[in-house]
């Protein structure tokens, strides 16, 4: 029998998508921490199946791409289908794949589609391949007080009753629309609830040739059906999102027939004939909410603990794997005493106001009775404002989405662009060249900014500096600057700082990271 911690880092609640993300990145910045999941395993339904060009960003940074796409759908099926049923005449196919952007790759790691149950096995074996994550499923989070030390969590392991007690610096909640963190911070929710009731029916018949001449991610049905089928493998393994109204329905009794269940599936799939397996169901509600706060005191909202989002877009785990991409640096930095507690302030500035946008995006194709686009880059086009970014004096606000996805070159808070390179070896893209600390890019080795970088890591304060090996004119078309400027780039691959020309002095960059880091004794920037 293991023995259990007494003390950790940070506390991880919930072992989804979110949680395990966040678990990955803590070890990738060699943060102890526990991560706790309620359930006895990963989930066994597909639930959430997009990963967007993003969220599959992250996962290259992790070093998990190649495994993520291997457990996914083909390239060729991620398109989307609407139609009265599947074996409709008159459909209508579209998709990312159909309809590409016009304009340079943007990406190295376009999103794909894997349904959750594959994910989260994935991300929990290599979670656990890792130190120094401690991981314990069918543990649940009974309560938590704080004090100024940190949190101390009362948890119980399900099987056997026992409880423990653990101590943590930090608690983040990643334990879903739900959540037991939120409720014990206090934190509310803002937004519609009930916009719509599904029964998702698990299920397997042999559909592969039925589809081969529209085989898609996602299958809308239009009306008289509504809902629609999601493909797991698009031969024999599927997930049939079944529509109903509480009020007129009795659940329980159709939950309780399997026979019925099928019935549903053949009937919405237009094959009176077809051979049904049902394996499992379950229920969910359409919400569309928003926390009020994502941080009080010690305790830390993440994922759907933080905003529930429509699936209408395909933005909602997408949205929540972005939160942990943002929070672990953050909660590194503060731990290992690199920056004030102010840091973690700059989360809730960064990602909610991307969450709130995400929301009203999703809601809005939810409505439309035309259908709308899965827009797997829109997440690229995140822009920060907060005490994490420097901004340039007189540049224009930005929305916190593009949703035309016009990606420029990079500005103050957005995301490092993409630039594909020969080299170094293992790097094909400029985000590769992104570390687990800050990055300092430039056009070539130059003296001052070597300078510049030993001196901040001499302090405490790591940047690792690279010559990016473009030439002068891609330089520019990249960074916005000319070449004797400098990106400053964040371990989560967002732009901290955008310096147009050679530092005045050997302590500038320095005093840029303090200011950044809400580190004590910062010294203004150069104007």
């Amino acid at each position: 029998m293991r023995s259990w911690p007494t003390n950790t880092s940070v506390l991880v609640v919930g072992g989804g998508p979110v949680g395990l993300t966040l678990s990955l990145l803590l070890s990738r910045y060699g943060v102890r921490h526990l991560l706790i999941e309620a359930h006895p395993a990963t989930s066994r339904h597909p639930k959430a199946r997009g990963v967007s060009a993003r969220s599959a960003e992250v996962f290259r940074r992790l070093g998990l791409e190649a495994d993520l796409r291997r457990a996914g759908l083909p390239p060729e099926h991620v398109f989307f289908y609407r139609g009265r049923d599947l074996v409709d005449p008159d459909f209508v196919r579209t998709g990312v794949a159909a309809e590409p952007r016009p304009g340079a790759e943007r990406t190295p790691a376009p999103g794909l589609i894997c349904s959750q149950d594959a994910l989260e096995a994935l991300l929990l074996r290599h979670a656990r391949e890792r130190t120094p994550a401690d991981i314990r499923f069918h543990t649940r989070l009974l309560a938590f007080t704080e004090d100024d030390g940190g949190v101390r969590a009362e948890l119980e392991e399900r099987e056997t009753g026992a409880r423990h007690i653990v101590h943590a610096d930090w608690l983040v909640g990643c334990d879903g629309a739900a959540s037991t963190v939120r409720e014990g911070a206090g934190i509310a929710m803002e937004g519609p609830t009930g916009l719509g009731h599904f029964l998702s029916i698990r299920f397997e018949a042999p559909l592969g040739e039925v589809v081969a001449d529209r085989a898609s991610a996602s299958y809308f049905l239009t009306a008289p059906s509504g809902g629609g089928f999601l493909a797991v493998d698009n031969d024999r393994h599927w997930v049939y999102q079944y529509p109903y109204d509480p009020a007129r329905e009795d659940l329980a009794a159709l939950l309780a027939d399997r026979a019925a269940l099928a019935r549903l599936v053949r009937d919405a799939a237009g094959l009176p004939g077809l051979d049904v397996t049902v394996r499992d169901t379950m229920t969910w509600r359409m919400d569309a909410r928003l926390a009020a706060a994502y941080r009080r005191s010690r305790v830390l909202l993440a994922g759907d603990a933080a905003h529930v989002v429509p699936p209408t877009g395909g933005h909602g785990m997408n949205t929540g794997i972005g939160d942990a991409d943002n929070l672990a640096w953050k909660l590194a930095a503060v731990l290992d005493g690199r920056a004030g507690e102010r840091l973690l302030d700059s989360y809730q500035d960064e990602r909610r106001p991307v969450a709130r946008q995400v929301v009203d995006l999703s809601l809005a194709n939810s409505r439309a009775r035309a259908g709308y686009r899965i827009d797997d880059e829109l997440l690229l086009t995140a822009v920060y404002r907060s005490t994490a970014v420097l901004d340039e004096p007189g540049a224009p606000a930005l929305p916190p989405l593009d949703p035309t996805c016009e990606h420029g070159s990079a500005v103050p808070g957005g995301r490092l662009p993409h630039l594909g390179l020969a080299g170094p070896p293992g790097a094909a893209s400029t985000l590769d060249l992104v570390g687990p600390g800050f990055t300092l890019l430039t056009p070539a080795a130059d003296a001052a900014w070597l300078r510049q970088a030993a001196t901040a890591t001499a302090a405490g304060l790591p940047v690792t500096p690279h010559p990016v090996p473009v030439g002068a004119a891609r330089w520019t078309d990249l960074s916005g600057l000319p070449g004797t400027g400098a990106l400053l780039v964040r371990p989560d691959g967002h732009l901290a700082w955008r310096a147009p020309h050679p530092p005045a002095d050997d302590a500038e960059l320095l005093g840029v990271l303090r200011r950044i880091l809400s580190a004590d004794g910062a010294a203004p920037p150069r104007a």
